[in-house]
């Protein structure tokens, strides 16, 4: 158990390694303020964000199918025979009658 939780950890911090962005240093020179120069204007810019979540759902499927094999074949296991069936017959036994208060006899199935 302790090396399956340790793979997986292990397999997590791979697999989100890849996602880490780092951006670079740049050196650039200060602006002035509004009043001097005013600022470009704002263009809307769309990230495809949509890739790199399917990437993830993608690489926790893989990763969850590998582990779910691994977990899966882990060696013989023992399994207990099924319980032997039981000894069954019939046995003629005294019951009370719902009618009238009364017993009658009737047959019925003992089994051990």
């Amino acid at each position: 158990m302790k090396k399956l939780v340790l793979f997986a950890v292990i397999v997590a911090i791979v697999a989100t390694s890849g996602f880490a962005v780092v951006d670079t240093a740049s050196a650039q020179e200060w602006r002035r303020p509004y009043y001097d120069n005013p600022p470009p204007p704002r263009r809307h810019h769309h990230h495809d964000n949509g890739a790199a979540i399917a990437g993830g759902l993608a690489a926790g499927v893989i990763g969850g199918l590998i582990g779910g094999a691994i977990v899966n074949n882990s060696g013989p296991r023992y399994i207990d025979p099924p319980p032997p069936p039981p000894r069954c017959w019939f046995e003629d036994r005294r019951v009370p009658n719902a009618y009238d208060g009364g017993w009658h006899m009737e047959s019925l199935r003992v089994c051990r």
